[in-house]
């Protein structure tokens, strides 16, 4: 099976192991990116891949049984028009899928006319995760039942936060937001939770601790610990870049249910957790620290318990990078008829993330049923909007 990857960045370089894992017989024979930087990481893995400067020339040299694209987020709608155009009948895009509404649109429409629901999957890989696996279980179960309100966070540390900002993404104008970029897998997790997309957002956020005047008279040992590539500064407390580094999120989704999201990029113990309260029971998990409860509303007795529900591995995302690579190759083989989740879905969540974005620059409520109209027409097929 080859596989060709347009835009060969920190993320697909280290998923490449997984995916050489999962299914052994794939072969990396081609990678479109204008950096050499991380081809070590493929040929590593016994492949010799072809270097391309761009992915038209890529596309036009071979034809390739997958695609993955781990190119900057701006450029993701281009290469993936490319390689929905191309005869490659599998891609896998990192996430987020694109980095606007516009783009949102274009791409749905690129989907309804190459049957892309199909060819397209995308790395939002905390769907494969044992925690939300569990979480699924406990609603299939009734353990829940209809869901009311959901809190949940991702909080990061400093040495993350740094990251963001000295990297490419602390400009929105490459990455998106820093709640799309970042804070997509989490709303993309509750929006699946709570089976409907959101009718309502607001939100509220800014900049406190990377900005100069924050600036540490002494570096901080964590800026060793992740270094940026391309378009990278040294300082984190330039005040370069338009990303936030707290943000606050409400959501009123279209069958009632709310939810109040917190991200923050200065905690120094970190955490990644959930509140799902349901009719029937309440539902707690926190990725990092690798717990997962449930409780039974009304006899307020705990249906189960347990601190051992993933990896706890920050770096392999809580044991879910090799459940989503596995489960990515099983269904480009046939082996696997559906997975967690869909490019609808993908794309709803990172509307939901513009949405936040917007909300807290405007300082208004967002009103998402004109996008969703235009959203489900372009998915649809249809042309105006």
């Amino acid at each position: 099976m080859k596989i060709g990857v347009i835009g060969l960045g920190l993320r697909l370089s280290k998923l490449a192991a997984d995916f050489k894992e999962a299914a052994p017989e794939i072969r990396f024979t081609a990678v479109a990116d204008p950096m050499d930087t991380r081809m070590e990481a493929l040929e590593a893995l016994g492949d010799s891949p072809v270097r391309y400067d761009s992915a038209a020339e890529m596309l036009a040299a071979d034809s390739y049984d997958m695609l993955m694209i781990g190119s900057v987020n701006s450029m993701h709608l281009e290469h993936l028009r490319l390689a929905l155009e191309s005869d490659a009948p599998f891609i896998f895009a990192e996430k987020p899928v694109v980095i606007s509404v516009e783009e949102t649109i274009e791409l749905g429409r690129l989907i309804a006319k190459h049957d892309g629901m199909k060819r397209l999957m995308i790395g939002l890989v905390l769907r494969y995760s044992p925690l939300y696996r569990a979480l699924r279980k406990a609603q299939e179960d009734g353990q829940i039942g209809e869901v009311m309100s959901i809190e949940a966070s991702e909080h990061i540390g400093p040495y993350h936060g740094s990251f963001f900002m000295r990297d490419w993404r602390r400009n929105c104008a490459e990455a998106g937001s820093f709640m799309l970029e970042k804070c997509c897998h989490d709303i993309d997790l509750y929006q699946g939770t709570v089976g409907a997309r959101p009718a309502r957002v607001a939100s509220f956020g800014g900049r406190k601790k990377f900005v100069p005047s924050q600036r540490p008279a002494t570096p901080p040992a964590y800026l060793a610990e992740m270094a940026p590539r391309w378009g990278g500064i040294d300082d984190p407390w330039s005040g370069e870049g338009d990303i936030i580094d707290y943000q606050t999120a409400l959501v009123e989704y279209e069958n009632g249910a709310t939810m109040a999201f917190h991200t923050n990029l200065n905690v120094p113990d970190e955490f990644r957790r959930f509140c799902v309260i349901g009719v029937d029971g309440m539902a707690e998990g926190d990725f990092i620290r690798n717990t997962f409860r449930v409780t039974d509303s009304n006899s307020e007795t705990v249906i189960h318990e347990t601190d051992s529900i993933g990896t706890g591995d920050q770096k392999g995302h809580y044991g879910s990078d090799i459940a989503m690579c596995r489960d990515v190759m099983a269904y480009v083989k046939g082996a696997l008829a559906g997975l967690p989740l869909s490019v609808k879905d993908a794309l709803e969540a990172g509307v939901t993330a513009l949405a936040m974005d917007e909300a807290r620059a405007h300082r208004r409520v967002v009103d998402l049923a004109p996008v969703w109209e235009r959203f489900d027409a372009a998915l649809a097929g249809k042309t105006a909007g």
